[in-house]
């Protein structure tokens, strides 16, 4: 009973904060400028009575209730209309979404991957040379910049050793300098958050008892400590993943990667009220719906968090 109230309350907040996105992402997108312009930029005999023509066969000249009810019933529905300029945008977005989702997931695996250990050695070397290194490493990695990282990887691997494509997605070595570019920024971030749970977990008196008994130091960090850290991690990860979906788009152009942030900045350019609005709306709802399973996670590892919501 306490798992279902748990779970209706997160779902509302969902649902909630779905709402207020979609909203203000309808309201703001006005101010952007206007696509009857845009579209005639290059017609130096355009009338106003032009415009406003192109304005009436847009839907643009409806009021802006109208509008947001009229998206909001083509999100319930799955059909996201057309594009101003690029056709059906639920094909658009078919396309773009699995490129980024590809991306972000495969960069934070990386991460995990390489921070995990790393944080852990950090830990239990606390104040010695390797936790010195490994401290100086990532905060080496996050005075970079995504974008100059990124640069400076197609530099080395794509320009001077001709190893790795240059940009785009033609296959598996196309992720790798992506990939890696955000993977390295997010691994300086996570080794501390990893050495600063197993840190707190370390100083706790079960710890002590658990070598006092001569349990293996090996199942002292990995059984004992790094499980009941667990609850930060999962819930850092969790949160900052779902960041990493709508966060790489300076990556994403750097690339020329077929995401929906290079779908959403070109949708800016041409004043694409319709694809704007749904990129922007579909990367939200991804967002709330991975800190919705974040919250279901450790939840479920930790039943007190649901006694206490």
């Amino acid at each position: 009973m306490q798992q279902l109230t748990f779970l209706s309350q997160r779902l509302l907040q969902a649902v909630f904060v779905t709402l207020a996105v979609t909203l203000f992402v309808a309201f703001a997108i006005r101010f952007t400028g206007d696509p009857a312009v845009m579209m005639t930029q290059e017609s130096s005999n355009v009338t106003e009575a032009d415009l406003a023509m192109i304005r009436e066969s847009l839907g643009l000249n409806a009021p802006f209730h109208v509008q947001y009810l009229q998206f909001m019933g083509q999100l319930l529905t799955g059909e996201l209309g057309n594009s101003f300029f690029r056709g059906p945008i639920k094909e658009l977005i078919g396309s773009a979404l699995p490129s980024t989702l590809l991306l972000a997931a495969t960069s934070m695996v990386l991460s995990i991957l390489i921070s995990i250990p790393l944080g852990i050695v950090a830990a239990v070397k606390q104040g010695k040379w390797v936790d010195q290194l490994i401290r100086i490493l990532s905060l080496t990695g996050l005075s970079f910049p995504n974008f100059w990282l990124a640069m400076m990887l197609v530099l080395i691997f794509s320009i001077t050793f001709n190893v790795l494509p240059v940009s785009g997605f033609s296959g598996v070595a196309s992720l790798v300098l992506p990939s890696a570019t955000v993977a390295i920024v997010l691994t300086a971030v996570n080794v501390r958050l990893v050495r600063t749970a197993m840190l707190d977990v370390l100083s706790e008196q079960y710890i002590m008892v658990a070598r006092a008994k001569g349990v293996k130091e090996f199942w002292v960090i990995y059984k004992h400590a790094l499980r009941n850290s667990a609850i930060a991690l999962i819930t850092f990860f969790g949160l900052q993943f779902g960041n990493l979906i709508g966060g790489i788009v300076v990556v994403e152009r750097v690339f020329n990667w077929p995401g929906m942030g290079s779908l959403a900045l070109d949708a800016i350019a041409q004043r694409d009220y319709p694809l704007l609005q749904a990129s922007v709306c579909i990367l939200a709802m991804l967002i709330v719906i991975v800190n919705l399973v974040t919250d279901m996670a450790y939840s479920l590892i930790d039943p007190r968090i649901r006694v206490k919501s």
